[in-house]
């Protein structure tokens, strides 16, 4: 069958890579950027929404009721419920679902990783430490109880409430960090270990580099396990180059194949 120049196009962003996706496909697709609603609003060449869809369903709903003929998940690595939303939605709307899956960080020489796998592997890691610095988002203040009497932690996040104990410092911020911006924090406010979330990217990886000529420890939080969508990418660049005429017959197929075309 004739395959459409422009593709009805919805993204599941959140991250820098995904608004660069939606910058490159806006000139030849008609692509809707989404992100949950948290931090900065991106500039997209293209509409956007903010907020979620009412789970897997509405966001099927949403699939079919705009005739979104490609899903493609660019969240954050960590946004594990939105994947799965994702692909309950695709195979409930009968559309192909695509995915960028960010590479990890791996250790360099020099540096002093110690994985755990949640919360409770956070705590047990930070029991010999004085001044941990937080990287992972909101967790730590829902855990001021956690805190150990010789401890102050430093938690930096996109929006909070102030802390309701002297133990743990606030710090509303959003990156990307520079490492001389990283190295003084760690150095002005003694940090002794970073607890970090294996994100990928660029944007924050500054803390890392930091961390490591002076042996800062890093507690590293694994990244949970994603569902498998129907093609998954390590690159936007990649992903955008395979929306060809090829890329759209087979998306073009798996439509009429499921009756939507």
């Amino acid at each position: 069958m004739p395959v459409s120049s422009e593709m009805r196009i919805l993204i599941l962003g959140g991250i820098g890579e995904a608004a660069k996706l939606a910058r490159a496909l806006a000139p030849v697709h008609a692509v809707t950027y989404s992100v949950a609603g948290r931090g900065r609003a991106p500039d997209v060449p293209c509409p956007a929404r903010s907020g979620g869809f009412g789970g897997g369903e509405g966001l099927a709903a949403f699939l079919r009721d705009h005739g979104i003929e490609l899903l493609i998940d660019a969240t954050h690595p960590y946004a594990a419920r939105i994947s799965r939303n994702a692909v309950a939605a695709s195979r409930s709307a009968g559309i192909p679902l695509w995915a960028y899956r960010r590479p990890v960080w791996r250790p360099e020489p020099g540096d002093d990783w110690r994985r755990v796998a949640d919360w409770a592997g956070i705590v047990a890691a930070l029991r010999q430490f004085k001044r941990p610095f937080f990287t992972i988002g909101l967790e730590p203040l829902r855990h001021v109880a956690d805190i150990l009497p010789r401890q102050h932690w430093l938690v930096r996040c996109l929006v909070a409430e102030p802390p309701t104990t002297p133990r743990l410092t606030l710090l509303r911020a959003m990156g990307p960090f520079s490492l001389e911006h990283e190295t003084a924090l760690l150095r002005d406010y003694r940090i002794d270990v970073l607890v970090a979330k294996n994100s990928g990217g660029g944007a924050v990886e500054a803390k890392l580099t930091a961390a490591r000529q002076p042996r800062i420890p890093v507690v590293m939080l694994d990244r949970p396990a994603l569902p498998e969508a129907d093609r998954e990418f390590a690159d936007v660049e990649r992903l955008a180059a395979e929306l060809s005429e090829s890329g759209q017959a087979s998306i073009a197929a798996q439509l009429l194949e499921n009756g939507l075309v």
